[in-house]
């Protein structure tokens, strides 16, 4: 899951992208390396596959190649900790992770200049083959106007959240005006803060909550609800017969254990007849009656609908409508080849190929002319090419992000508009014959995508991002090669040095070297571009706080000392910050000061209406 949407714009302001970025790139993004103008890969969303694919790229691309990260949040928003933290106070801030180092390479390595690529806190509000449109200009990043033109594009915009962890949505059933968040908030640290915090204060109001939805979303916001206030009545309604059933039996029958070991009614196989949800409760308070479809009738002062995920592909829609399936389970999904890059449906006359190159190689060097026209001022850029990422580095940054998982998602509310049988563990799912690639430089990843019975989640987007990334790398290595294929001679044939005196017995001298068939094969092969096969569904839920449970690999465990903060240091380090957990400790014993002493003054301020009212 992926908090950016393309909503109604924002007053935004331009984030950090690099320890250097923030000053830097206001002068290296608009210029020229090498006596070349740079040209962009844009990524849309800075969540767990576009920093990904982010980070790749900036360590990647060729001197004159920027990246163009855009995200409408200032901060990354760590959606696994917001059930936790939306219901236990004194943590809410350390959801909220600085994109500062989000394109620095990973400690013990070696330096490298990323100045020129940049992050921008922006929504985008409207896409184009080669041209986004975004909210507004960033000047100082060398986006002069609110349209930015790019050479290729990765889409990680995941999807819109359920209610209860949507950050620019209402507090649980308050109205948004109302209660003050406002939308001047919305996408800050600061506003991500208040909205979990008002949160809290409803769910401790609460004398029974339902939740709808036995994802692991529904799951978790359960158990932590009535461990930390067991006093509450709490109902859990799930529309299946089996608790997460992607997962093995064994994950439903440990879950089913400890729901019912802290007082949580289950309620299974039955959906909620959202009619009834129109009537609300008389007064803030008062518990109202709802009905499942079977007519069963459930008392509840508060309901949290923990279902109604949808792929966030609206401006996917627009610029290629035959790429998002209409209809369906996977209804709004963006397709994609296993390259991940964007796919459509083929006309039944067609013969099915994919575009021709010189669709977009066409594009590409229109695209080139107006960012020379754009980048007028000139200075020397720093040279710091890289080699393609290591693949021990992903290997040690895939398990930060699977740890820090701690309430991994499964995209529970897909699950809740499934069939009601269960289905066997699906197959691989092999790529459409009916589809091609819709646009060679258009990679979608992450939640939007339909990416082959992938679960939707961080640790599934990281590796798609990985893929696209690396394949943008060899489309721009093959371009460039091309390039150089069809440059002339760097010298004519008269300047070229004179061939060395040869005496009578070598008349016929041995020709040059040459490099070996295999050797050309070989590159020519590694210039293939890279297929995503997803792995076996895998999963980590907690079940209040301290228990989780979890399965990897086809393996089943419980875990019985979980952290309060679900070890958010971890992905903290992912995002390029050398924490551990007491620095955000330190932190949140603060905060967590401050919110007794408001919620103290908040008694007192009752007390004090009661009694004038008596």
């Amino acid at each position: 899951m992926a908090p950016s949407t393309p909503s109604t714009s924002v007053s935004a302001q331009p984030a950090a992208s690099a320890s250097t970025s923030a000053t830097s790139t206001s002068t290296s993004t608009c210029t020229k390396a090498e006596g070349q103008p740079l040209r962009t890969v844009a990524v849309l969303g800075a969540s767990y596959g576009g920093a990904r694919a982010a980070h790749i790229l900036a360590h990647g691309l060729p001197p004159h190649w920027r990246v163009v990260l855009v995200d409408r949040n200032s901060h990354m928003n760590h959606l696994y900790v917001l059930p936790r933290y939306a219901v236990l106070p004194g943590h809410e801030h350390k959801a909220f992770i600085p994109y500062d180092n989000v394109f620095q390479p990973p400690p013990k390595t070696e330096p490298v200049d990323v100045s020129r690529h940049v992050l921008l806190h922006a929504n985008v509000l409207e896409l184009r083959e080669h041209e986004l449109t975004l909210d507004r200009a960033f000047p100082e990043h060398g986006v002069p106007a609110r349209t930015l033109r790019f050479d290729y594009l990765v889409y990680a915009l995941g999807s819109h959240l359920p209610a209860p962890i949507n950050l620019w949505g209402p507090v649980a059933d308050e109205e948004l005006e109302q209660h003050g968040v406002v939308d001047i908030v919305r996408g800050t640290k600061e506003g991500g803060v208040a909205w979990l915090k008002k949160f809290q204060k409803r769910v401790e109001r609460a004398s029974s909550v339902l939740v709808v939805g036995g994802g692991a979303l529904g799951i978790q916001y359960a158990t932590d609800i009535a461990e930390i206030y067991p006093a509450t009545r709490v109902t859990l309604l799930h529309s299946r017969h089996r608790l997460l059933p992607r997962f093995d039996e064994g994950m439903h029958t440990e879950i089913l254990s400890t729901l019912s070991a802290l007082n949580v009614c289950t309620i299974l196989g039955d959906r909620l007849d959202l009619a009834s949800l129109a009537a609300k409760s008389a007064r803030d308070g008062a518990e109202r009656v709802v009905r499942t479809q079977s007519g069963r009738e459930v008392r509840a002062e508060l309901v949290l609908l923990c279902t109604g995920q949808t792929p966030n592909t609206g401006l996917l829609r627009a610029a290629f409508p035959r790429a998002v399936v209409p209809d369906g389970p996977n209804k709004g999904m963006a397709r994609v080849r296993r390259t991940m890059q964007l796919a459509e449906l083929v006309d039944d006359d067609d013969d099915g190929a994919d575009l021709p190159a010189h669709k977009h190689k066409a594009a590409s060097t229109a695209v080139q002319q107006q960012q020379q026209q754009d980048q007028a001022e000139e200075s020397p850029v720093e040279s710091s090419r890289v080699e393609r990422q290591d693949e021990r580095e992903a290997e040690a940054a895939a398990p930060a992000v699977e740890a820090a998982e701690a309430a991994e998602e499964d995209a529970g509310a897909g699950e809740e508009e499934a069939e009601e049988e269960e289905e066997p563990e699906p197959e691989p799912v092999e790529e459409d014959p009916r589809t091609r690639v819709a646009a060679e430089h258009i990679f979608a990843i992450g939640d939007a995508a339909d990416a082959f019975g992938a679960v939707n989640a961080g640790h599934n987007a990281f590796f798609q991002g990985e893929v696209a990334a690396r394949n943008i790398l060899k489309l721009i290595k093959r371009e460039e090669r091309e390039a150089a294929k069809a440059q002339p001679a760097s010298k004519p044939q008269a300047e070229q040095e004179p061939a060395p005196a040869t005496d009578v017995a070598s008349e016929n001298p041995e020709p040059a070297p040459q490099a070996p068939a295999s050797e050309e094969g070989a590159d020519e092969e590694d210039l293939e571009l890279e297929k995503y096969v997803p792995g076996a569904p895998a999963i980590k839920v907690s079940l209040g706080l301290t228990k989780s449970v979890y399965q990897f690999q086809g393996m089943i465990g419980t875990r019985d000392k979980e952290p309060a903060d679900l070890d958010v240091h971890l992905i903290w380090r992912y995002f390029g910050h050398r924490v551990d957990r007491e620095d955000l400790e330190r932190e949140a014993q603060d905060d967590k000061a401050q919110s007794q002493r408001e919620r103290e003054r908040e008694r007192m301020q009752e007390k004090g209406a009661v009694a004038a009212s008596a």
